[in-house]
């Protein structure tokens, strides 16, 4: 059965891991990532025909040779087409996040999840590259619909796909990965230590002071009526009044003198 590590051990050799990793992947980038230029030349040749000629590849550089031709003063306002380059690596980093993360964990079975990781990386992380290389033909193009020859959604989708492939899955996408591969360590460890936390952070939690209600008391030195004191009788009433007088104005009436 596996032994679970403590979270704290965890933290530890994950932040280490992640140091560690990072400057070892930096070393090897450009055959790590070397799948990732291939997947995102594919995608390009079949996504983006209109606007894709050419894909070259080699190992840290990427080249793409587009049909999307613009006028700048650097060209002396002659029409040249575009050609964009980038890294493989450039969004590729989330490989030593996700080893570091697996490593951390301590577990049995890393070897196979380290490499399912790594397939299911790739495809991500050629995605990132590709909405990065599109967006630079974009933004190259001064956002021209009529240069790029697309309808203005897709120009739009291709903004939000670029902030989503650069912003959000580099990061996420290996963490999201390692909850889903490492299911057990993550019920074992950290959610196990999330709900031992609760009763102790409840009981660490200061109890607000309620607010002191002040209930009416009869003062000490109060004057009490004496229990055998008889309230005033209310004057008699003239019949023809009907009744209808209230009390307060009762008590003004003159009182009536029985005759002798």
């Amino acid at each position: 059965m596996r032994r679970a590590a403590s979270l704290k051990i965890f933290v530890l050799g994950l932040f280490a891991g992640v140091v560690l990793l990072t400057l070892l992947w930096i070393r090897v980038s450009p055959w790590t990532s070397y799948p990732v230029g291939m997947v995102a030349g594919a995608v390009l040749e079949h996504a983006a025909p209109g606007w894709v000629r050419e894909t070259r590849l080699r190992p840290g550089a990427f080249e793409v040779d587009t049909s999307v031709a613009v006028a700048t003063p650097q060209t002396g306002n002659r029409l040249v087409e575009i050609t964009v380059e980038s890294d493989p690596g450039r969004y590729a980093y989330g490989l030593p996040i996700f080893l570091a993360l697996l490593l951390a964990a301590r577990g049995p079975g890393r070897t196979w999840r380290a490499l399912a990781g790594f397939a299911l990386l790739v495809p991500l992380q050629a995605f990132s590259l590709v909405m990065h290389l599109l967006m630079q033909v974009v933004l190259t193009a001064q956002l021209d619909v009529r240069v790029l020859k697309v309808a203005q959604w897709q120009l739009e989708a291709l903004v939000y796909g670029y902030q989503v492939g650069v912003l959000v899955l580099p990061t996420l996408a290996p963490m999201v990965l390692w909850l889903w591969l490492d299911r057990q360590f993550v019920n074992e460890v950290v959610i196990e230590a999330w709900r031992r936390s609760l009763p102790a952070a409840r009981a660490a939690a200061p109890v607000p002071a309620a607010a002191a209600v002040a209930s009416p008391q009869p003062a000490a030195d109060a004057v009490a009526e004496p229990a055998d004191a008889i309230p005033e009788p209310i004057p008699h009433v003239p019949p023809g009044l009907g009744g209808k007088v209230s009390a307060s104005a009762a008590a003004t009436l003159p009182v009536r003198k029985k005759p002798r």
